[in-house]
């Protein structure tokens, strides 16, 4: 039932349940400290939109997602939850793939419980993806 254990986050993805892909089912999260992760899309240090593409965007938005969590102590592992929001499920789903090789290259292959939610727009009209989340930290 349990793939494996990393730090203070265990993932738990259960055989009654289509396997994931990722992502993980559920996880299971000890530790002293918790961080919220505030949205982030793929702005630069200047405050402007980088990227043209969904998979240039989702690339810089989850490594300000990472810069924020390694600034409050914690790393990839130690993230228990992470919601993408995208102006475009369809192009999502089309490039998940290489989508997948951006997070894994990143964050390697410890996959927070996640969603993937359609939003009409984001707050900067030229973002295409956001990402939250949170974390415990041992």
């Amino acid at each position: 039932m349990t793939d494996e254990q990393a730090g203070s986050v265990e993932r738990v993805n259960p055989a009654e349940l289509s396997p994931p892909t990722g992502f993980s089912h559920a996880l299971v999260a000890t530790g002293s400290r918790v961080v919220f992760l505030a949205g982030q899309t793929a702005l630069d240090a200047d405050g402007k939109i980088a990227g043209g593409t969904l998979a240039e965007q989702f690339e810089r938005a989850l490594g300000n997602l990472l810069t924020a969590l390694r600034a409050a102590g914690g790393a990839p592992a130690d993230l228990a939850r992470v919601t993408v929001y995208t102006t475009d499920v369809a192009a999502y789903r089309e490039q998940a793939r290489e989508l997948g090789r951006v997070w894994r290259a990143a964050a390697g292959r410890d996959y927070p419980a996640m969603a993937v939610v359609g939003v009409v727009r984001l707050w900067d009209e030229r973002a295409l993806v956001e990402l939250d989340g949170f974390a415990v930290l041992p």
